[in-house]
């Protein structure tokens, strides 16, 4: 396993409530051993003016989900995590329905880590996918 703790999905949740995560309506679903998933609807919040799934959500999906698996792997006490960057590649067009997306390390270093984020349709056809570069600081 590689997260150093391991909230319940209900606290994960939680810790979101009253942000941006809560506003677009992203749930954490599962907490595997090595992977993050959270699911997010394609609805008013999240649909652009001609009614696709805006790319801004699918980012702020991937970004929520990295970092929240960053945050999990280290000692939160000494260390925290940042964004360092960010892409996306939007494959297939959303109109309706949930995205899931799911979060796997590519790279967990001392100094950074890389995540990619893979955001799936209700059919399970992959639609984007990510790739966040988080940097691991020490607090002082």
């Amino acid at each position: 396993m590689i997260f150093q703790s391991k909230p319940s999905l209900e606290e994960l949740n939680k810790s979101s409530e009253n942000t941006l995560v809560s506003h677009l309506g992203i749930v954490f679903t599962k907490l595997g051993s090595d992977s993050i998933t959270a699911t997010m609807p394609v609805d008013a919040r999240t649909k652009q003016p001609l009614g696709l799934l805006h790319g801004g959500a699918n980012v702020v999906l991937a970004e929520t989900l990295g970092s929240i698996a960053s945050s999990l792997t280290i000692d939160t006490s000494k260390q925290t995590c940042v964004g360092l960057e960010i892409n996306a590649n939007h494959l297939k067009s959303v109109r309706s329905g949930t995205v899931k997306g799911i979060a796997a390390p590519i790279h967990l270093g001392r100094s950074t880590q890389v995540w990619e984020i893979k955001i799936y349709n209700e059919n399970e056809s992959l639609c984007c996918i990510s790739r966040i570069t988080m940097a691991i600081l020490d607090k002082k």
